[in-house]
């Protein structure tokens, strides 16, 4: 099945990747004292990972088909460089046979499977015949290659709903969708198929009942090519939003013993069948009682790092000692469980915009401390730009301790003390989701999000006098510096004078424009905020940390404070909050959009028309649909009316804010 002489030991590793999985390829890599090389576009010309690795190629434009999917350009970026292997990281071309087939080809050694290991386990198609035929138990479904409506129909119907129509190659839930009646399967087939064709280069489909209520559990397995094939225990990666991971832990807390040890081996059984060498990962669904297999995927996963913290094993120098042609270092019982482990991705996405993804240049980045059983996988620094172009993700927050309970307390704590401004993340979502008392309860399945979405994504809560106080004391700390003044002057707090009193109003508006006024009293004695009959003594200083030390009601607090322009995102003990500052010198005027305009809420790419000029929508009724960041985004009608004009067309790039349609509120 394997090529002795594709393994090598090698000097030169280029990555064919980007953003955190390139950074994390390349601390590896450079500690076993590899020479490492970077791909870029130019839309990442100073990217992280760029500036990390020795030496970097620009490999094309910013689409990725002309950049990081182009594997010509890879291969001559591999020649130019000197470089002698290539990991492929995951996602782009992780699970390209072609790929791997031409990094052979080209002398390269290729970080992962071979590329007929890849063609028979990465086809959810092909990989499920073939479980099929060692006795792997399946998800009853459709596997084959007819992909004509109506077989695709006449399977559907032999399946029964609800069923999943997904992309055979790929993962991540691009090209997935949830058909529950006959109607929806067409539609839901076109767009699975246009989404999984952007997304991998392939848009054949395959169909399958859908579990109700069902649990994710994956098992990571490495094999090297002597033969060696290790499990090294599950993973629970049940938390999901649109069939996309956003919480995943190890071990399951579902499993007890005995069904970790079936499963492990029923992993260790699907893997053997294609006599696998490399790190991969097979995926199981459960309905509670009984487990099936669903797919493989023939490469590193992203929520990898909880696997390594409970086992102590670095899964990249692994696969690089396998690709050197190495034994692996373990046998089977070696390797021990220890704690648990819990993972969160942190995504430049609005969860109040239904997750729309969130573009800009990162203002502020400050991560937790990796240290005390936290760990922070990043791919992105202060000051650096999020593109439309590629995934959201821009880093994951890993929590180890002894006890599942403690993980998740630790998990919590390093999301609380994550901050990144400039671009909107779903942080303040992922704290609420871990701490959620079902998720604590592990009473959950992968419909949980959707259900709790509300309770996930509660309306702002109104500032406290402890907010309103960090607020007027971070405006002043940066005007006191925007003034030169020390960072330790009394002008600092709040306009120390000799003699008199002054007094200063500030309002803050929050919410859904709910507004709130705050008088600060100051000058000869102690500072004093009024707010509403109330009047409170008031010191700040800011501390050593980064942040301020506030004082109110006797109580010395430490609150974190970011001001941007007028916008100020406070940290308290209370939780999270944001505030826009009306400045009465400042101008405060916010662009309008017509509630009658359709937007583009991001750059990106139009896909598909849904309606004609001159039809009659409903409230919420499709309109046009936008690829961005590799996820489709459908905008729909805001009201019910008469569609006046389309002014796109498919295929058209457009910029955020553009006018994309115009419609009419139906008369009355």
């Amino acid at each position: 099945m394997h090529r002795l002489e594709q393994y090598r030991r090698f000097r030169t590793l280029l990555i064919a990747n980007r953003g955190e999985i390139a950074v994390r390829v390349i601390r590896t890599a450079r500690a076993m004292g590899l020479r490492t090389v970077a791909v870029y576009s130019e839309a990442d010309r100073d990217a992280m990972h760029v500036a990390m690795a020795d030496e970097a190629v620009l490999l094309g434009p910013a689409r990725a088909r002309d950049s990081y999917l182009n594997i010509e350009r890879v291969i001559e970026a591999a020649r130019k460089s000197g470089a002698d292997a290539v990991h492929p990281g995951y996602g782009f071309l992780s699970e390209s046979a072609e790929f791997a087939a031409a990094c052979l080809d080209a002398g390269l050694v290729f970080v992962g499977p071979t590329a007929a290991m890849i063609r028979l386990m990465g086809s959810k198609s092909g990989s499920k015949l073939l479980m099929e035929r060692a006795g792997v138990p399946l998800v009853p479904g459709y596997h084959g290659e007819a992909q004509d409506d109506a077989t695709l129909a006449a399977a559907a119907e032999k399946v029964g709903f609800p069923l999943l129509v997904k992309a055979s190659a790929g993962g991540g839930g691009r090209g997935m969708r949830i058909v529950r009646s006959p109607s929806e399967l067409a539609p839901a087939v076109v767009s699975a198929k246009r989404e999984a064709k952007a997304a991998f280069g392939d848009d054949r489909m395959l169909i399958e009942k859908f579990v109700e209520n069902p649990r994710h559990i994956e098992v990571q397995i490495i094999g090297d090519s002597h033969g060696n094939l290790l499990s090294l225990f599950e993973r629970e990666c049940t938390l999901q939003r649109r069939h996309q991971k956003v919480i995943e832990e190890a071990p399951s807390p579902t499993l007890d013993a005995a069904q970790r040890a079936a499963v492990c081996a029923a992993a260790r059984k699907a893997a053997a069948a294609v006599d696998y060498v490399g790190a991969g990962t097979i995926e199981f669904v459960s309905n509670g009682k009984d487990v099936f297999f669903i797919e493989m995927n023939t490469r590193l996963q992203v929520e990898h790092p909880v696997t390594e913290l409970i086992t102590g094993i670095d899964l990249v120098e692994w696969q690089l000692r396998v690709a050197f042609g190495e034994r692996l270092p373990l046998t089977q019982d070696q390797i021990v469980l220890n704690g648990h482990a819990i993972e969160a991705r942190v995504y430049a996405e609005n969860p109040y915009r239904n997750f729309m993804p969130s573009v800009g240049k990162i203002r502020t980045w400050h991560m937790p401390d990796p240290s005390n059983g936290l760990r922070v996988d990043a791919g992105y620094r202060q000051g650096d730009a999020v593109s439309p172009h590629y995934d959201a993700m821009l880093a994951k927050v890993i929590a180890w301790a002894p006890t599942r309970d403690a993980a998740i307390n630790r998990l919590n704590r390093g999301l609380e003390e994550s901050d990144v401004r400039g671009v909107v993340t779903n942080i303040p979502f992922l704290a609420a989701l871990v701490t959620h008392p079902d998720v604590r309860a592990n009473a959950i399945d992968t419909g949980f999000i959707e259900r709790e979405l509300k309770h996930l994504t509660p309306a702002a809560p109104a500032p406290h006098d402890l907010e309103l106080g960090a607020a007027v004391a971070a405006i002043l700390g940066e005007e006191a510096k925007a003034a030169g003044a020390d960072a330790h002057s009394p002008w600092r707090t709040a306009g120390w004078m000799p003699v008199g009193r002054r007094q200063r109003v500030f309002t803050f508006r929050y919410g859904q424009g709910s507004e709130q006024q705050v008088s600060l009293n100051y000058g000869n004695g102690p500072a004093t905020l009024a707010i509403g009959e109330r009047e409170i003594a008031f010191t700040a200083a800011p501390n050593l940390a980064g942040g301020i030390d506030l004082t109110l009601h006797g109580i010395k607090s430490h609150v974190v404070a970011v001001v941007e322009g007028h916008e100020l995102y406070l940290r308290t003990r209370n939780g999270r909050f944001d505030l826009h500052w009306v400045d009465p010198f400042g101008g405060d005027d916010e662009e309008q959009v017509g509630e009658d305009k359709i937007v583009a809420p991001l750059p990106g790419t139009v896909v598909a028309l849904l309606a004609e000029v001159g039809a009659h929508l409903e409230k919420g009724a499709p309109i046009l649909t936008l690829e961005v960041m590799k996820m489709e985004q459908t905008l729909r009608a805001p009201f019910a009316g008469v569609l006046k004009l389309i002014k796109c067309k498919v295929g058209d790039i457009v910029q955020e804010g553009v006018e994309l349609a115009e419609i009419e509120p139906a008369a009355g």
